[in-house]
């Protein structure tokens, strides 16, 4: 089972890489881009576009991270304040009160 999924995970992998290829090579045209304080030399359309998609790739993975740090501080902070009421509860049970 793992030697299938390493090889569908290969050929996934090749079939990413030849699609991107083929797109590099049909969007050759040259293209300036101008970002409102500076316009950047030109270059071809298929590395805006790829770079855009990277960019926002990296832009996706850091906003999840944070969410993802903030929803384990969160659940930290409830489990000890679980443990506490647990500790609290087991020595109200032995005292008897």
């Amino acid at each position: 089972m793992r030697l299938i999924r390493s090889i569908l995970v290969l050929l996934l992998l090749l079939l990413v890489l030849a699609i991107g290829l083929l797109f590099t090579i049909q969007n050759d045209v040259l293209v300036p881009l101008n970002v409102l304080v500076a316009e950047l030399p030109a270059q071809r359309l298929s590395t805006w576009i790829i770079l855009s998609f990277f960019l926002g790739g990296l832009a996706g993975l850091a906003a999840s991270s944070l969410v993802i740090l903030r929803l384990q501080a969160s659940r930290l902070r409830s489990r000890r304040l679980l443990n506490a009421q647990k500790a609290k509860f087991e020595k109200s049970k032995l005292t008897g009160s």
